[in-house]
């Protein structure tokens, strides 16, 4: 099961993430799954509410790409350490195009019913992109 759940979790990252096939989510989550992040200050509920939420990070970094660092798998669970790249081609929360460039970091845990992806956790270097796209000044180093 771990090795089926680990082949599911990269069909996600590369059919869904990277090249914008956002059909794959129905094919890949069960209808009430729900993705945690805290970058977006609420729940992601549902299928259609999933491809939404990548919808608009696809739109907003047409050529975003993830790649994955390392991939575990256990029980009912797939976890990830990724980075992604893009470049800032549309709105983002509010933020308008800058054209920039970006790298983030970040993990996320996927836990697995009926063979189907059923709810996630991630936690991403949020800051690190609003710095990028200047909207957050960077940090004075000690």
């Amino acid at each position: 099961m771990a090795d089926a759940s680990k082949r599911l979790v990269r069909r996600l990252i590369d059919e869904a993430y990277n090249d914008g096939r956002l059909d794959v989510v129905d094919e890949l989550f069960v209808p009430d799954a729900v993705v945690h992040d805290p970058a977006l200050q609420h729940d992601v509920a549902g299928v259609n509410a999933i491809k939404e939420m990548i919808g608009g990070f696809r739109r907003a970094f047409p050529d975003f790409v993830v790649l994955v660092d390392d991939q575990v798998a256990e029980g009912d669970r797939v976890a990830l350490r990724w980075t992604a790249r893009g470049t800032h081609q549309g709105d983002l929360w509010g933020i308008a195009a800058t054209g920039k460039e970006i790298t983030i970091t970040g993990t996320s845990l996927y836990r697995f019913a009926i063979g189907r992806i059923a709810e996630s956790w991630t936690n991403w270097d949020t800051i690190g992109l609003m710095q990028q796209l200047g909207v957050v000044p960077p940090f004075a180093r000690v």
